[in-house]
């Protein structure tokens, strides 16, 4: 690329390390500086403005002049790569993996994130429920599990943190993130034997094959006092939702 294009696209370049590194970076040549300040306030408020939306807990735990050096840090280092607004949290989330983050931050951080992140996510998930018959025999039949649903394991107690809260030590939770019939996003604690038996519904075994396909997992029989802990967790995701029915 050479000529005028070249040179737009020079200057598009240098306006966006302007917006992103503020002060730091030189105007590009003919932007008055007056009007570069208002530019990168808009840019900066419109990221906070999505990320404050999405981790509310993370950003009073952390305090507000840490959590905005992360923000301004986020904008400044981490190039997103996708162009869709409501998927700028997933970006964050990438950017706190990606040990491109090099402020100090507690250790749960981004587990408590990705936590908040997962109300944003099942809230907007596109799904479609396949036929199925919500009073069916959840043994014997082919259990739906939600679709708008995602099983999460977390090292901390992630849904107890807060400015109130700050854990110590770790303490692995399961959690069940989904989406009712009311299309409200709901929390549910999981043993990890029952999130395992949720990840073995996957729309093909029978509510009992995949008790049995746990159980061997568990190096235990599938005996009838198995079964019927199984028949029980099941009707209990059933009663909130984590499973539909079964299968028609």
């Amino acid at each position: 690329m050479s000529g005028p294009a070249a040179g737009l696209q020079a200057w598009q370049a240098a306006f966006g390390e302007r917006l992103r590194h503020g002060r730091r970076v030189a105007c590009p040549a003919g932007a008055p500086a007056a009007r570069m300040v208002v530019y990168e306030g808009l840019v900066f408020q419109r990221l906070r403005g999505f990320l404050d939306r999405c981790f509310p807990v993370a950003r009073a735990t952390l305090g507000e002049a840490r959590w905005t050096r992360l923000c301004r840090a986020f904008l400044r280092d981490w190039r997103c790569a996708t162009p869709w607004f409501r998927e700028i949290p997933q970006e964050f989330l990438a950017y706190l993996d990606s040990g491109a983050c090099r402020q100090s931050l507690p250790r749960w951080f981004g587990e408590l994130a990705r936590y908040e992140w997962a109300e944003l996510a099942v809230d907007v998930m596109d799904v479609v429920v396949p036929p199925h018959r919500p009073g069916g025999d959840l043994l014997d039949g082919v259990p739906l599990a939600n679709p708008a649903l995602l099983s999460l394991g977390f090292t901390w107690p992630v849904q107890r943190i807060g400015p109130a809260f700050r854990p110590r030590q770790p303490g692995p939770v399961h959690l069940a993130v989904y989406r009712d019939a009311q299309d409200a996003v709901r929390f549910m604690d999981l043993s990890p034997a029952t999130a395992r038996l949720l990840a073995l519904l996957d729309g093909q075994r029978s509510g009992r094959q995949a008790l049995e396909a746990l159980a061997a997992e568990l190096g235990r029989p599938a005996d009838a006092a198995f079964l019927d802990f199984g028949r029980h967790s099941l009707a209990e995701l059933c009663r909130h939702g984590v499973v539909l029915g079964v299968r028609n």
